[in-house]
Protein backbone atom coordinates (compact mmCIF):
# COMPACT_ATOMS: atom_id res chain seq x y z
CA UNK A 1 0.00 0.00 0.00
CA UNK A 2 2.84 2.39 -0.04
CA UNK A 3 1.66 3.51 -3.68
CA UNK A 4 -2.02 2.71 -3.40
CA UNK A 5 -4.38 4.23 -0.93
CA UNK A 6 -7.42 3.50 -2.09
CA UNK A 7 -5.91 -0.07 -1.88
CA UNK A 8 -5.45 -0.12 2.10
CA UNK A 9 -8.72 1.26 1.67
CA UNK A 10 -10.77 -1.48 0.36
CA UNK A 11 -8.29 -4.41 2.26
CA UNK A 12 -9.88 -2.39 5.39
CA UNK A 13 -13.39 -2.80 4.15
CA UNK A 14 -13.13 -6.70 3.56
CA UNK A 15 -11.09 -7.25 6.64
CA UNK A 16 -14.50 -6.72 8.26
CA UNK A 17 -16.08 -9.56 6.70
CA UNK A 18 -13.88 -11.75 8.71
CA UNK A 19 -15.41 -14.26 11.16
CA UNK A 20 -14.05 -12.67 13.87
CA UNK A 21 -15.29 -10.63 17.26
CA UNK A 22 -12.07 -8.18 17.13
CA UNK A 23 -10.20 -6.85 14.20
CA UNK A 24 -6.31 -5.91 14.91
CA UNK A 25 -4.48 -3.25 12.68
CA UNK A 26 -0.80 -3.22 12.81
CA UNK A 27 -0.55 0.52 13.19
CA UNK A 28 -2.51 3.88 13.09
CA UNK A 29 0.61 5.84 11.60
CA UNK A 30 3.25 4.78 8.79
CA UNK A 31 6.45 3.86 10.35
CA UNK A 32 9.42 6.25 10.08
CA UNK A 33 12.07 5.33 7.31
CA UNK A 34 14.34 5.35 10.26
CA UNK A 35 13.08 2.98 12.50
CA UNK A 36 13.96 -0.67 11.83
CA UNK A 37 11.16 -3.03 11.96
CA UNK A 38 11.59 -6.63 12.20
CA UNK A 39 9.33 -9.67 11.67
CA UNK A 40 11.44 -13.01 13.53
CA UNK A 41 14.90 -12.18 12.07
CA UNK A 42 14.42 -10.61 9.14
CA UNK A 43 13.91 -7.17 7.91
CA UNK A 44 10.14 -6.57 6.95
CA UNK A 45 9.26 -3.37 5.28
CA UNK A 46 5.67 -3.75 4.61
CA UNK A 47 4.41 -2.56 8.00
CA UNK A 48 6.36 0.90 7.25
CA UNK A 49 3.16 1.71 5.65
CA UNK A 50 -0.04 0.08 7.26
CA UNK A 51 -1.03 3.57 9.12
CA UNK A 52 -3.86 5.27 8.47
CA UNK A 53 -1.50 8.44 8.47
CA UNK A 54 1.61 8.74 7.00
CA UNK A 55 4.55 9.20 9.16
CA UNK A 56 4.72 12.71 9.53
CA UNK A 57 0.79 12.66 10.32
CA UNK A 58 -1.23 13.65 7.29
CA UNK A 59 -4.06 11.53 7.21
CA UNK A 60 -4.21 8.95 4.40
CA UNK A 61 -7.43 8.25 2.49
CA UNK A 62 -8.45 5.40 4.87
CA UNK A 63 -8.57 7.53 7.62
CA UNK A 64 -10.70 10.71 5.60
CA UNK A 65 -12.98 8.22 4.46
CA UNK A 66 -13.49 6.65 8.13
CA UNK A 67 -13.67 10.29 9.72
CA UNK A 68 -16.01 11.54 7.47
CA UNK A 69 -18.62 8.30 6.68
CA UNK A 70 -17.58 5.31 8.07
CA UNK A 71 -17.57 1.67 6.72
CA UNK A 72 -20.34 3.09 4.73
CA UNK A 73 -18.37 4.95 2.85
CA UNK A 74 -15.77 2.53 2.36
CA UNK A 75 -18.66 0.54 0.94
CA UNK A 76 -19.21 2.97 -2.04
CA UNK A 77 -15.14 2.87 -3.16
CA UNK A 78 -15.03 2.12 -7.09
CA UNK A 79 -13.70 -1.28 -8.30
CA UNK A 80 -10.05 -0.52 -8.70
CA UNK A 81 -9.50 -1.59 -12.62
CA UNK A 82 -11.95 -0.21 -14.83
CA UNK A 83 -13.58 -2.96 -17.65
CA UNK A 84 -15.47 -1.41 -20.12
CA UNK A 85 -14.62 -2.85 -23.45
CA UNK A 86 -17.80 -1.08 -25.42
CA UNK A 87 -16.54 2.31 -24.23
CA UNK A 88 -15.78 4.40 -27.15
CA UNK A 89 -12.36 6.26 -27.31
CA UNK A 90 -12.05 8.05 -24.42
CA UNK A 91 -10.22 10.97 -23.09
CA UNK A 92 -7.42 9.30 -20.44
CA UNK A 93 -6.93 12.13 -17.52
CA UNK A 94 -4.08 10.86 -15.08
CA UNK A 95 -4.18 12.77 -11.74
CA UNK A 96 -7.85 13.82 -13.05
CA UNK A 97 -9.25 13.97 -9.59
CA UNK A 98 -6.84 16.69 -8.72
CA UNK A 99 -7.39 20.31 -9.33
CA UNK A 100 -6.66 20.64 -12.52
CA UNK A 101 -7.60 17.40 -13.75
CA UNK A 102 -11.04 17.56 -12.89
CA UNK A 103 -11.75 20.49 -14.44
CA UNK A 104 -10.71 19.18 -17.75
CA UNK A 105 -12.49 16.07 -17.59
CA UNK A 106 -15.37 18.41 -16.47
CA UNK A 107 -15.15 20.26 -20.08
CA UNK A 108 -14.70 16.62 -22.16
CA UNK A 109 -17.39 15.04 -20.61
CA UNK A 110 -19.98 18.27 -20.94
CA UNK A 111 -19.09 18.11 -24.15
CA UNK A 112 -20.21 14.61 -24.94
CA UNK A 113 -17.13 12.65 -24.70
CA UNK A 114 -16.16 9.46 -22.76
CA UNK A 115 -14.00 10.35 -20.04
CA UNK A 116 -11.38 7.68 -17.84
CA UNK A 117 -10.08 9.37 -14.46
CA UNK A 118 -7.39 7.80 -13.10
CA UNK A 119 -6.15 8.97 -9.51
CA UNK A 120 -5.04 7.59 -6.21
CA UNK A 121 -6.84 10.10 -4.35
CA UNK A 122 -3.96 10.67 -1.49
CA UNK A 123 -4.37 14.23 -1.80
CA UNK A 124 -7.64 15.78 0.73
CA UNK A 125 -9.96 16.66 -0.89
CA UNK A 126 -9.92 15.05 -4.61
CA UNK A 127 -12.22 12.13 -3.50
CA UNK A 128 -14.91 15.45 -3.50
CA UNK A 129 -13.28 16.47 -7.45
CA UNK A 130 -14.45 12.97 -8.19
CA UNK A 131 -17.48 12.61 -6.55
CA UNK A 132 -18.35 16.18 -8.44
CA UNK A 133 -17.55 14.73 -11.67
CA UNK A 134 -19.73 12.03 -11.00
CA UNK A 135 -22.47 13.96 -10.22
CA UNK A 136 -22.11 16.46 -13.48
CA UNK A 137 -21.81 13.32 -15.89
CA UNK A 138 -22.60 10.37 -14.35
CA UNK A 139 -21.87 7.59 -16.90
CA UNK A 140 -19.42 9.87 -19.18
CA UNK A 141 -17.28 9.70 -15.93
CA UNK A 142 -14.96 6.59 -15.25
CA UNK A 143 -13.15 6.13 -12.61
CA UNK A 144 -10.14 4.23 -12.00
CA UNK A 145 -8.43 4.33 -8.79
CA UNK A 146 -4.79 3.46 -8.84
CA UNK A 147 -1.15 5.23 -8.66
CA UNK A 148 0.29 6.57 -11.78
CA UNK A 149 3.28 4.14 -10.78
CA UNK A 150 0.62 0.83 -11.38
CA UNK A 151 1.72 -0.04 -14.70
CA UNK A 152 -1.62 -2.78 -15.12
CA UNK A 153 -3.81 0.29 -14.13
CA UNK A 154 -1.94 2.96 -15.79
CA UNK A 155 -2.26 0.32 -18.93
CA UNK A 156 -5.74 0.05 -18.41
CA UNK A 157 -6.48 3.88 -18.35
CA UNK A 158 -4.85 4.63 -21.55
CA UNK A 159 -5.62 1.59 -23.90
CA UNK A 160 -8.15 2.57 -26.30
CA UNK A 161 -7.79 6.03 -25.67
CA UNK A 162 -7.72 8.97 -28.15
CA UNK A 163 -6.06 11.43 -26.11
CA UNK A 164 -3.92 11.16 -22.52
CA UNK A 165 -3.51 14.19 -20.26
CA UNK A 166 -1.18 13.65 -17.40
CA UNK A 167 -1.18 15.50 -14.45
CA UNK A 168 -0.53 13.03 -11.72
CA UNK A 169 2.37 14.33 -9.84
CA UNK A 170 3.73 14.95 -6.64
CA UNK A 171 3.35 18.89 -6.45
CA UNK A 172 4.85 20.56 -3.99
CA UNK A 173 8.82 22.26 -3.58
CA UNK A 174 8.54 21.92 0.47
CA UNK A 175 7.55 17.62 -0.12
CA UNK A 176 10.43 17.33 -2.60
CA UNK A 177 13.36 18.33 0.16
CA UNK A 178 11.45 16.52 2.59
CA UNK A 179 11.61 12.93 0.79
CA UNK A 180 13.47 13.29 -2.81
CA UNK A 181 13.41 9.73 -3.34
CA UNK A 182 9.37 9.77 -3.18
CA UNK A 183 9.68 12.66 -5.25
CA UNK A 184 11.21 10.81 -7.84
CA UNK A 185 9.62 8.05 -7.72
CA UNK A 186 5.86 9.81 -8.59
CA UNK A 187 7.58 12.69 -10.75
CA UNK A 188 9.51 11.06 -13.14
CA UNK A 189 8.75 7.04 -12.94
CA UNK A 190 5.36 7.80 -13.08
CA UNK A 191 5.69 10.04 -15.74
CA UNK A 192 7.63 7.53 -17.79
CA UNK A 193 5.56 4.70 -17.05
CA UNK A 194 2.05 6.41 -18.97
CA UNK A 195 4.41 7.22 -21.85
CA UNK A 196 5.81 3.51 -21.56
CA UNK A 197 2.23 2.63 -21.64
CA UNK A 198 1.31 5.05 -24.19
CA UNK A 199 3.54 3.73 -26.85
CA UNK A 200 2.15 0.02 -25.61
CA UNK A 201 -1.28 0.49 -25.89
CA UNK A 202 -2.14 3.79 -27.25
CA UNK A 203 0.45 5.04 -29.57
CA UNK A 204 -1.64 7.34 -31.75
CA UNK A 205 -2.74 9.11 -29.20
CA UNK A 206 -1.57 12.33 -28.26
CA UNK A 207 0.27 13.22 -24.81
CA UNK A 208 0.05 16.28 -22.85
CA UNK A 209 2.17 16.85 -20.06
CA UNK A 210 1.43 19.36 -17.04
CA UNK A 211 5.23 20.46 -16.64
CA UNK A 212 6.24 23.87 -14.26
CA UNK A 213 7.78 26.91 -14.21
CA UNK A 214 10.28 25.82 -11.70
CA UNK A 215 12.28 23.84 -15.27
CA UNK A 216 13.83 27.08 -14.70
CA UNK A 217 15.02 27.67 -11.72
CA UNK A 218 15.27 30.04 -9.37
CA UNK A 219 15.92 32.68 -11.52
CA UNK A 220 18.90 34.37 -9.12
CA UNK A 221 20.52 35.30 -11.88
CA UNK A 222 17.95 38.28 -12.88
CA UNK A 223 18.65 41.84 -12.00
CA UNK A 224 15.51 42.99 -10.79
CA UNK A 225 14.18 46.38 -9.10
CA UNK A 226 11.92 46.47 -6.10
CA UNK A 227 9.02 48.92 -8.05
CA UNK A 228 5.64 49.57 -5.97
CA UNK A 229 6.05 46.46 -3.72
CA UNK A 230 6.79 44.11 -6.37
CA UNK A 231 10.03 42.67 -7.50
CA UNK A 232 9.89 43.34 -11.37
CA UNK A 233 13.09 42.95 -13.88
CA UNK A 234 15.74 45.86 -14.53
CA UNK A 235 15.19 44.39 -18.20
CA UNK A 236 12.10 46.22 -20.01
CA UNK A 237 11.88 43.15 -22.54
CA UNK A 238 11.17 40.59 -19.45
CA UNK A 239 9.24 43.21 -17.71
CA UNK A 240 7.08 44.22 -20.66
CA UNK A 241 6.78 39.76 -21.89
CA UNK A 242 7.87 37.88 -19.47
CA UNK A 243 10.30 34.34 -19.27
CA UNK A 244 10.45 32.90 -22.40
CA UNK A 245 10.92 29.23 -23.21
CA UNK A 246 14.39 30.42 -24.34
CA UNK A 247 15.31 30.70 -20.88
CA UNK A 248 17.99 27.73 -20.55
CA UNK A 249 16.35 25.14 -18.13
CA UNK A 250 18.21 25.16 -14.95
CA UNK A 251 16.73 22.45 -12.25
CA UNK A 252 16.66 23.05 -8.71
CA UNK A 253 14.84 21.62 -5.75
CA UNK A 254 14.54 17.97 -5.70
CA UNK A 255 10.86 18.70 -7.46
CA UNK A 256 12.21 21.26 -10.26
CA UNK A 257 14.79 18.16 -10.75
CA UNK A 258 12.13 16.03 -11.42
CA UNK A 259 9.41 17.66 -12.78
CA UNK A 260 12.33 19.31 -15.53
CA UNK A 261 13.02 15.20 -16.03
CA UNK A 262 9.45 14.35 -16.97
CA UNK A 263 9.65 17.13 -18.89
CA UNK A 264 12.18 16.30 -21.36
CA UNK A 265 10.94 12.54 -21.20
CA UNK A 266 7.92 13.45 -22.81
CA UNK A 267 9.81 15.72 -25.47
CA UNK A 268 12.26 13.10 -26.23
CA UNK A 269 9.40 10.36 -26.73
CA UNK A 270 8.31 12.50 -29.65
CA UNK A 271 11.89 12.54 -30.76
CA UNK A 272 12.77 8.90 -30.16
CA UNK A 273 9.50 6.83 -31.03
CA UNK A 274 7.40 9.37 -32.64
CA UNK A 275 4.31 10.18 -30.13
CA UNK A 276 2.61 13.02 -30.28
CA UNK A 277 3.68 14.86 -27.31
CA UNK A 278 3.63 18.06 -25.97
CA UNK A 279 4.30 19.92 -22.84
CA UNK A 280 2.86 22.63 -20.81
CA UNK A 281 5.59 24.48 -18.42
CA UNK A 282 2.62 26.16 -16.31
CA UNK A 283 2.63 29.12 -13.95
CA UNK A 284 0.10 29.67 -10.72
CA UNK A 285 -3.23 28.21 -11.60
CA UNK A 286 -6.14 28.67 -9.30
CA UNK A 287 -10.02 28.43 -9.44
CA UNK A 288 -12.43 26.30 -8.77
CA UNK A 289 -12.15 22.48 -7.09
CA UNK A 290 -8.59 24.05 -6.08
CA UNK A 291 -8.18 23.04 -2.24
CA UNK A 292 -4.52 24.38 -1.74
CA UNK A 293 -2.91 24.34 1.41
CA UNK A 294 0.27 25.53 2.48
CA UNK A 295 2.97 24.00 0.33
CA UNK A 296 0.38 24.29 -3.14
CA UNK A 297 -1.67 26.03 -3.87
CA UNK A 298 -1.61 29.68 -2.63
CA UNK A 299 -4.58 31.68 -4.13
CA UNK A 300 -6.82 29.32 -2.61
CA UNK A 301 -5.17 28.64 0.48
CA UNK A 302 -5.09 32.44 1.11
CA UNK A 303 -8.62 32.59 0.31
CA UNK A 304 -9.59 29.67 2.52
CA UNK A 305 -7.38 30.90 5.38
CA UNK A 306 -8.77 34.36 5.48
CA UNK A 307 -12.54 32.58 4.49
CA UNK A 308 -11.95 30.77 7.99
CA UNK A 309 -10.51 34.01 9.95
CA UNK A 310 -7.23 32.23 10.12
CA UNK A 311 -3.65 34.13 9.94
CA UNK A 312 -1.71 33.02 6.45
CA UNK A 313 1.59 32.54 6.45
CA UNK A 314 4.32 34.31 3.71
CA UNK A 315 7.51 32.94 3.10
CA UNK A 316 9.94 36.14 2.01
CA UNK A 317 9.06 39.69 1.89
CA UNK A 318 5.70 39.25 0.06
CA UNK A 319 6.60 41.20 -3.25
CA UNK A 320 7.36 37.99 -5.34
CA UNK A 321 5.85 37.75 -8.38
CA UNK A 322 3.48 35.26 -10.24
CA UNK A 323 1.41 35.53 -13.09
CA UNK A 324 -2.05 33.58 -12.13
CA UNK A 325 -3.82 32.41 -13.98
CA UNK A 326 -7.66 31.14 -13.67
CA UNK A 327 -8.15 27.54 -14.55
CA UNK A 328 -10.81 27.85 -17.00
CA UNK A 329 -8.39 29.44 -19.18
CA UNK A 330 -5.44 27.00 -18.32
CA UNK A 331 -8.11 24.29 -19.72
CA UNK A 332 -9.16 26.24 -23.05
CA UNK A 333 -4.88 26.41 -23.60
CA UNK A 334 -4.90 22.06 -22.97
CA UNK A 335 -7.63 21.79 -25.16
CA UNK A 336 -6.46 24.63 -27.63
CA UNK A 337 -2.38 22.78 -27.80
CA UNK A 338 -4.55 18.66 -28.49
CA UNK A 339 -6.45 20.37 -31.40
CA UNK A 340 -2.99 21.60 -33.19
CA UNK A 341 -1.03 18.58 -31.97
CA UNK A 342 -0.36 16.91 -35.50
CA UNK A 343 1.72 20.42 -35.78
CA UNK A 344 3.19 20.56 -32.43
CA UNK A 345 4.43 17.79 -31.08
CA UNK A 346 7.45 17.48 -29.48
CA UNK A 347 7.31 21.04 -28.00
CA UNK A 348 7.20 22.93 -24.94
CA UNK A 349 4.94 26.28 -24.03
CA UNK A 350 4.20 28.11 -21.46
CA UNK A 351 1.31 28.58 -19.57
CA UNK A 352 0.60 31.22 -17.49
CA UNK A 353 -1.60 34.67 -17.44
CA UNK A 354 1.20 36.74 -18.55
CA UNK A 355 1.99 40.14 -17.88
CA UNK A 356 -1.82 41.34 -17.98
CA UNK A 357 -2.06 38.68 -14.53
CA UNK A 358 1.09 39.28 -13.15
CA UNK A 359 0.57 40.18 -9.12
CA UNK A 360 2.62 40.02 -6.32
CA UNK A 361 1.29 37.92 -3.18
CA UNK A 362 1.36 41.25 -1.32
CA UNK A 363 -1.66 42.24 -4.48
CA UNK A 364 -3.50 39.36 -3.26
CA UNK A 365 -3.44 39.53 -0.28
CA UNK A 366 -5.34 43.14 -0.54
CA UNK A 367 -7.63 42.03 -3.33
CA UNK A 368 -8.52 39.21 -0.80
CA UNK A 369 -8.88 41.57 1.95
CA UNK A 370 -11.66 44.26 -0.51
CA UNK A 371 -13.37 40.78 -0.93
CA UNK A 372 -13.58 39.36 2.31
CA UNK A 373 -14.23 42.96 4.17
CA UNK A 374 -11.53 43.03 6.59
CA UNK A 375 -7.11 42.28 6.03
CA UNK A 376 -6.06 39.49 6.35
CA UNK A 377 -3.79 38.68 9.38
CA UNK A 378 -0.08 37.97 7.78
CA UNK A 379 2.88 35.98 9.22
CA UNK A 380 6.17 36.48 7.70
CA UNK A 381 8.14 33.34 7.46
CA UNK A 382 11.96 32.88 6.35
CA UNK A 383 12.09 32.42 2.54
CA UNK A 384 11.62 29.11 1.15
CA UNK A 385 14.28 26.81 -0.46
CA UNK A 386 14.31 27.09 -4.44
CA UNK A 387 11.80 30.54 -4.68
CA UNK A 388 11.78 32.88 -7.34
CA UNK A 389 11.33 35.97 -7.10
CA UNK A 390 10.12 37.17 -9.82
CA UNK A 391 7.98 34.49 -12.87
CA UNK A 392 5.84 36.09 -15.27
CA UNK A 393 5.52 33.32 -18.16
CA UNK A 394 5.83 35.14 -21.86
CA UNK A 395 3.02 32.92 -23.48
CA UNK A 396 3.64 34.49 -27.05
CA UNK A 397 4.75 30.84 -28.56
CA UNK A 398 1.53 29.04 -27.26
CA UNK A 399 -0.62 31.87 -28.60
CA UNK A 400 1.01 32.07 -31.84
CA UNK A 401 0.52 28.29 -32.11
CA UNK A 402 -2.58 27.60 -31.07
CA UNK A 403 -4.67 31.65 -31.03
CA UNK A 404 -4.82 31.00 -26.83
CA UNK A 405 -5.23 34.07 -24.50
CA UNK A 406 -6.12 33.91 -20.91
CA UNK A 407 -9.54 35.77 -21.40
CA UNK A 408 -10.23 35.90 -17.16
CA UNK A 409 -8.84 38.72 -15.42
CA UNK A 410 -7.07 37.92 -12.19
CA UNK A 411 -9.27 40.25 -10.11
CA UNK A 412 -12.15 38.59 -11.62
CA UNK A 413 -10.85 35.34 -11.56
CA UNK A 414 -10.14 35.76 -7.25
CA UNK A 415 -13.66 37.20 -7.24
CA UNK A 416 -15.06 33.68 -8.39
CA UNK A 417 -12.84 31.28 -6.41
CA UNK A 418 -13.83 33.11 -3.46
CA UNK A 419 -17.64 32.87 -4.01
CA UNK A 420 -16.96 28.71 -5.10
CA UNK A 421 -14.75 28.33 -1.41
CA UNK A 422 -17.61 30.55 0.06
CA UNK A 423 -20.37 28.21 -1.13
CA UNK A 424 -18.42 25.24 -0.26
CA UNK A 425 -18.10 26.10 3.41
CA UNK A 426 -21.94 26.77 3.74
CA UNK A 427 -24.26 24.91 5.40
CA UNK A 428 -26.41 22.56 2.72
CA UNK A 429 -23.35 22.97 0.71
CA UNK A 430 -22.46 19.53 -1.05
CA UNK A 431 -20.83 17.41 1.29
CA UNK A 432 -16.51 17.87 0.62
CA UNK A 433 -16.23 14.21 1.45
CA UNK A 434 -19.27 11.96 0.05
CA UNK A 435 -17.07 9.18 -1.76
CA UNK A 436 -18.76 7.68 -5.20
CA UNK A 437 -21.47 5.35 -5.31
Amino acid sequence: WRHDEAEQARRFRDAFAAPADRLYWYGWQDIPRDVPVQEGLYFDPRHYHMGVTDAAGRPKLLRRMLEDGGLPALARLPAPALRRADRARPVAVIGGAGFIGSNLADAFAAEGSEVVVLDNLSRPGVEANLDWLKAQHDARIHPLLGDVRDEAAVAEAVRGARAVFNFAAQVAVTTSLDDPVHDFSVNVGGALGVLEAVRRHAPDAPVIFASTNKVYGNLGDLALDDADGRHLPVDPELRAHGISENRPLDFCTPYGCSKGAADQYVLDYAKSFGLKTAVLRMSCIYGRRQFGTEDQGWVAHFLIRALAGEPIAIFGDGRQVRDILDVRDAVAAYRALLAGIDGLAGRAFNLGGGPANAVSLGDVLAEIGARTGAPPEVRHRPWRTGDQLYFVADTRRLARATGWKPRIGWRQGVADLAAWLAAERAPGSIPRRRLLA
